[in-house]
């Protein structure tokens, strides 16, 4: 005898408010952090994480070829793309 195929099931249905204080969805990119460092182009991703470090403690650093792409966005990290010397080739953005 097969076994039956289980369904996910839900332990409670969503709520969705329906009230006038609905809070309204968060920019997809603050204002706040609209960033990017065109002067970093050329530097070493050393250098280029320092700067970038010093204006925002804290923030997450990562190097890459030119190449690679991801698909999610982190207002928390940037992404240094660095040519085949390490050195930063396109301009660095907060995203």
């Amino acid at each position: 005898m097969a076994a039956e195929k289980q369904q996910p099931t839900f332990i409670e249905e969503p709520k969705v408010p329906t009230d006038d204080k609905t809070p309204a969805c968060p920019e997809p990119n603050p204002p706040d952090l609209e960033r990017a460092w065109p002067e970093l182009v050329g530097l070493t991703a050393d250098e280029a994480a320092k700067k970038i470090k010093e204006e925002i403690p804290g923030i997450k650093i990562l190097v890459v070829p030119p190449d690679v792409a991801t698909k999610n966005l982190d207002f928390n990290r940037v992404i240094l793309y660095v040519d085949c010397e390490g050195k930063v080739e396109l301009v660095p953005r907060i995203g």
